[in-house]
């Protein structure tokens, strides 16, 4: 019989991040270190609704390789990023740095569509 036993989450855990490991397990030490890096993106950003990532261990390329995916689930279009490297904890420290330029890069288009918007607006009126 197979017993699908769910574990509990951490009690200091943000209800926020959501970790998955594909066809391997995440240890506390990944999970530790996944929310760690993650924080940074809550910080950066707080109006994150939900932060997604996949860790996945991938054979089929010939070699191992870990491919680390993340979703940010955020007012208006969701950001999603994916990464490879050949060591887990790369792969995660990789994939944050790209979230993290996808959030700063969307902030930056925002504020020039506001300036904009303030500008036709002067001219405008």
């Amino acid at each position: 019989m197979i017993t699908n036993e769910s574990r509990p989450a951490p009690a200091s855990a943000d209800p926020r991040l959501l970790f998955r490991g594909i066809h391997l397990s995440l240890t506390p030490a990944m999970r530790a270190a996944l929310s760690t890096k993650a924080a940074r993106l809550l910080r950066h950003e707080p109006r994150i609704d939900r932060i997604r990532i996949d860790l996945d261990h991938d054979l089929t390329r010939g070699r191992d390789v870990f491919v680390a995916k993340g979703h940010i689930e955020i007012g208006g279009p969701d950001l999603i990023a994916s990464v490879a490297a050949e060591d887990a904890y790369k792969a995660a420290d990789l994939l944050m740095d790209k979230l993290d330029r996808l959030l700063a890069r969307r902030d930056a288009l925002a504020g020039k569509r506001r300036h904009r918007r303030d500008k036709v607006a002067a001219a405008g009126g």
